[in-house]
């Protein structure tokens, strides 16, 4: 089932951050991929927080996560 995701944009700093909605994909991480480009994951450092994701399935409160850039190995 699909659900639609809002992603807000983290990086603008101190400006206004920007929010892009997102269909059909199946996940947050997904949802981030495709609106911004990157590969984030769920756990990480303040300083590379990338995004917060709101969704809400049927009759559920609303969800957020926020996503972190992935760190290369």
């Amino acid at each position: 089932m699909f659900v639609v995701y809002r992603v807000i944009d983290m990086r603008a700093g101190e400006g206004q951050p920007v929010e892009i909605t997102i269909e059909n994909v199946r996940s947050p991480e997904e949802a981030v991929r495709k609106a911004l480009g990157l590969d984030v994951v769920r756990s990480g450092n303040r300083n590379d927080l990338v995004a917060r994701v709101y969704w809400q399935a049927a009759d559920q409160p609303v969800t957020m996560v926020r996503l972190y850039r992935r760190l290369a190995n």
